[in-house]
């Protein structure tokens, strides 16, 4: 309400959010958190295993070195410019559940910020001394250690981030007390952490063994053996994230369960859910498979053998992600802000005197009968841009027309009388917030884009309009006034 809204009405607002979100997602997951902990354990594994007269096997640490380059690249590249990309989009999409989140989380994000620095240099640090580091045992050993620092500072940036995602899915006691502690400790955070951590360490180590099959001879000693150890990682972290996912499932609210058939695949796949919830299954079904076949057929492991398994086990974490954002809908912010970025405990006030009455930009604040698709046109912006396009994804034309036909005009009277109490039919869609009038000119409004297919521009290309009832010299002077009446009612007193 108090920020011009950006809007691309070709993708989708919140598409572009989950794009960014679930590549970083998959960089971070399976690279950082998951992948540099098995890197270190393998440098290790090349000390304990080297001949007397080494400091470690050398081939060895060559193809662990490489691997590593690999996840240096990556994750120093695309995980770093997707990460500032999260925090670019949503400011961009959704200021108004960031700003909320800063406020609950403040300290958590400095914290994982200053974490993050020291995970970079650490990074660094352990990337560009690795070789230098061949020089003597104890400085390989202090090596491995920042690898081990490396690791640990990774998963911490996943723990704290992970109690910000939990909380937006659901607050638990923090709608009742307002404390950081509270938003800390929601109900969905271990579950989910649980879950996560083998998650990643199971991407990392299917990863790896891609890799090897890359920087490796097929028959030689050293791709055999390092096969057999990302089986054995693979088989000892898949069990933590089935247990996880079942721990996770569980505390999840009825609610969102409800919601995810359509989290999948939106709700022209929820038909197909089953299909893509066995695709899931069969991410698990297949990392157990690989790591049998990699502990005791070795030399038969190829890279098209393990590029499937770790194709679905991507796939799995991006599915997850996507999932995790649809499911706390209708909310951005559990049983706090919608998914339109309007508090819920606002609502009652739109209801009673119209959205745009509060609304800082908009061109109509007062409907007539010759301003209607105007103010029909700030209303969508309002109100349903977050999740909506004209004619682009989830086009709100092709959301009706799946509903009262393609091939006629819309009937205004139908969507009318539908969108009151849409929420209750999708129980992922907001309630509407506005009022009589406003729902009149939100319909005519839609009608009119069925018929020009006009696309709507957001703020970054039209520009903004202030209402003049909430522009800040006639805020002041509200202000102004009140204080001078609670003054002269003070006086009298």
């Amino acid at each position: 309400m108090d920020f011009p809204m950006f809007h691309l009405d070709w993708l989708n607002d919140r598409f572009l959010i989950a794009v960014i979100a679930i590549i970083h997602v998959m960089t971070n997951h399976g690279l950082a958190v998951g992948f540099i902990p098995y890197i270190t354990w393998l440098e290790y594994k090349g000390v304990k295993n080297a001949p007397q007269d080494q400091v470690t096997d050398t081939k060895w640490d060559t193809l662990i070195y490489n691997k590593m380059k690999v996840a240096f690249i990556i994750t120093t590249t695309i995980g770093a410019m997707t990460g500032v990309g999260i925090w670019f989009s949503v400011a961009l999409v959704s200021p108004s559940s960031i700003g909320s989140l800063i406020r609950v989380f403040y300290w958590a994000w400095f914290t994982e910020w200053a974490v993050f620095v020291t995970e970079v240099v650490l990074i660094m640090i352990y990337y560009l001394t690795w070789k230098n580091s061949n020089k003597s045992l104890n400085a390989k050993l202090k090596h491995i250690r920042f690898g081990a620092f490396l690791s640990l500072a990774s998963w911490i940036t996943m723990v704290i981030i992970v109690s910000i995602l939990g909380f937006m899915m659901d607050p638990g006691n923090w709608n009742t007390d307002k404390s950081f502690l509270n938003g800390f400790t929601n109900q969905i955070y271990l579950p989910q952490l649980a879950f996560r951590t083998p998650v990643a360490m199971l991407v990392g180590g299917i990863f790896g063994m891609l890799l090897t099959t890359i920087f490796s001879k097929r028959g030689s000693e050293i791709r055999i053996l390092a096969i057999k150890y990302a089986g054995r990682w693979i088989l000892f972290w898949t069990p933590f994230a089935i247990v996880g996912a079942i721990y996770y499932w569980n505390v999840m609210p009825e609610a969102m369960k409800a919601n995810m058939s359509t989290a999948v695949g939106s709700m022209d796949f929820e038909e197909y859910y089953d299909l893509l919830k066995y695709f899931i299954i069969g991410a698990a079904s297949l990392s157990i498979v690989l790591a049998l076949w990699a502990i005791f057929k070795p030399k038969k492991v190829s890279f098209g053998l393990v590029v499937i398994p770790c194709l679905f086990v991507f796939g799995f974490l991006g599915i997850f992600e996507r999932v995790r954002e649809f499911v706390r809908k209708p909310y951005v912010i559990g049983n706090y802000m919608y998914s339109n970025l309007l508090r819920e405990e606002d609502y009652p006030l739109y209801k009673k005197d119209g959205i745009l009455k509060h609304a800082t930009y908009t061109s109509v604040h007062e409907i007539t009968p010759d301003n209607k698709v105007m103010a029909g046109r700030d209303v969508f912006m309002l109100t349903c841009s977050r999740c909506h396009t004209t004619n682009g994804v989830n086009s709100i034309v092709d959301v009706f027309e799946n509903m009262y036909g393609k091939d006629k005009p819309l009937n205004e009277q139908a969507m009318a009388s539908y969108i009151p109490g849409m929420h209750q039919g999708r129980a992922f869609m907001p309630p509407f917030p506005g009022n009589k009038k406003e729902l009149e000119a939100l319909v005519a409004y839609i009608k009119q884009l069925q018929s020009s297919g006009e696309s709507l521009q957001g703020a970054q290309t039209d520009g903004v309009a202030v209402n003049p009832d909430n522009a800040v010299d006639a805020v002041a002077k509200r202000i102004e006034a009140e204080m001078a009446a609670k003054e002269q009612k003070d006086e009298n007193n």
